[in-house]
């Protein structure tokens, strides 16, 4: 019995079950009476089953209304209050789905999905008045008691509410389990919630019917405090998304999804911002400057297609290259030479090291039992040797164990070798105008 419980409430087995398992267990999910949890609006059976929660919560506010009108209880009036709240939260979605399939102006050059939050400060402001004239009414029946009439009625308006919002329980719960939507299952048992609320205002009529006139605006007063609770939950809420804020989860999430790829050395960047209930990111990342640029463009696919399978909400995703990191005392070395061979791909260049400069060669491609030198070729007609060997392991990382000989400006080969085969790559090196080597040896 008690593990039935728990389920019904969502905190049982099934409550966490949403038909399986994705990329959207990990992400950022909510409720909040405000704003649209976009991974909601994603699909359009998500959508609709927005839309129906709203006509059914509807339906129960207006019936409400009524006995509202008839009986003159306050604590139904809160809680009539508390359910336009939970229907009201479509609203925002509508209006943005409206206005944002209008093509962005040069006015408008991200289109209006902001309009969502513009809706979204005028509900709350709607609820916010609407509390604090069920919080007036409460506070004076206090001090100025009226009968409540119609008990029976106003018992029956508070089993409807509680089966308005059990019926809302059900539908969401149902349809974001065959979406696997956690979002839309945790707004389901957040309005099974809701629904005693609705039951409170039986409790309140009980009292009255039992010679306690106080017990109705002393619920109102209850259920209003549960509205506040709600204003202040949407405001944050949307406030946060109108100064670009997000969920905090988010940022992990991009991290998450980067590890998946390969080739990314670290995240150096991360931003997000909402727009309505689209997610704009923009990551930027490091990557092995010795990359091709094809390869380096399908790491940034290949990242962009994790952000859409792990981001349900996800729009656009724009990913950018972070510059190489500068390394101390070479900031006047030549320009990096490109190798494109059979044998190998990547840069060969001057790099400062704590050691001193080095000649380092960082491969985007190698064969297997690469060896590689480079043969400076000097004025006198000497030649000076720097074989270039894995750093710290790693066979990407080529480097010499000396520093080359004076002056930076030289002719040279690149000399590789993999089993049988060698090539050997004649190259130039020139000192950027304006600089001047200061000698450095390892």
């Amino acid at each position: 019995m008690w593990e039935k419980a728990l389920d019904w409430f969502g905190f049982g087995v099934h409550g966490h079950d949403h038909g399986g398992h994705g990329h959207d267990d990990h992400g950022p999910h909510g409720h909040t009476h405000g704003v649209i949890d976009a991974t909601i609006a994603t699909t359009d059976r998500g959508i609709w089953a927005v839309k129906w929660s709203f006509v059914i919560l509807a339906v129960t506010a207006a019936l409400q209304i009524v006995v509202v009108m008839l009986s003159g209880s306050v604590a139904l009036l809160a809680d009539t209050i508390h359910n336009v709240a939970d229907a009201t939260t479509a609203i925002p979605l509508w209006i943005a789905f409206v206005l944002v399939r209008r093509k962005p102006t040069r006015a408008f050059t991200y289109g209006l999905g902001r309009v969502e939050d513009l809706a979204g400060i005028i509900i709350v402001l709607i609820i916010l008045a609407s509390a604090l004239v069920a919080g007036y009414e409460a506070i004076n029946r206090l001090f100025n008691p009226q009968p409540v009439r119609f008990l029976g009625w106003l018992a029956v308006a508070g089993v409807i509410g509680f089966l308005g919002n059990e019926a809302v329980a059900v539908f969401r719960i149902r349809v974001g389990r065959q979406i696997n939507s956690a979002a839309l299952v945790a707004d389901g048992y957040h309005a099974r919630t809701d629904g005693l609320t609705s039951l409170a205002v039986v409790a309140g009529a009980a009292g009255v019917w039992l010679g306690l006139p106080l017990a109705d605006p002393i619920i109102g007063l209850l259920i209003t405090v549960a509205i506040f609770a709600i204003v202040w939950q949407s405001a944050r809420s949307v406030l946060t998304r109108m100064l670009d804020g997000v969920e905090p989860g988010l940022v992990g999430e991009i991290h998450h999804a980067a590890d998946h790829v390969a080739g990314i050395e670290r995240v150096a960047d991360v931003k997000a911002r909402w727009l309505g209930h689209k997610l704009h990111v923009d990551v930027e990342i490091a990557v092995n400057d010795g990359l091709l640029l094809a390869a380096a463009n399908n790491i940034a696919a290949s990242l962009k297609a994790e952000l859409f399978a792990h981001i349900p909400a996800l729009d656009v995703a724009t990913v950018r290259f972070a510059e190489p990191e500068t390394e101390a005392g070479h900031h006047h070395a030549p320009d990096p030479f490109l190798v494109d061979r059979k044998l190998a791909s990547g840069l060969l260049e001057i790099v400062g090291t704590p050691q001193g400069e080095r000649m380092r060669l960082r491969l985007s491609r190698h064969a297997e039992g690469l060896r590689a030198n480079v043969a400076i070729e000097r004025m006198d007609g000497a030649v000076e040797s720097l074989p270039l060997s894995p750093v710290g392991g790693d066979h990407h990382y080529l480097q010499s164990l000396v520093a080359p000989a004076e002056p930076h400006e030289f002719s040279a080969r690149l000399q590789l070798a993999a089993g049988p085969d060698t090539e050997d790559l004649p190259f130039a090196m020139a000192e950027p105008e304006g600089h001047h080597h200061e000698r450095a040896h390892g």
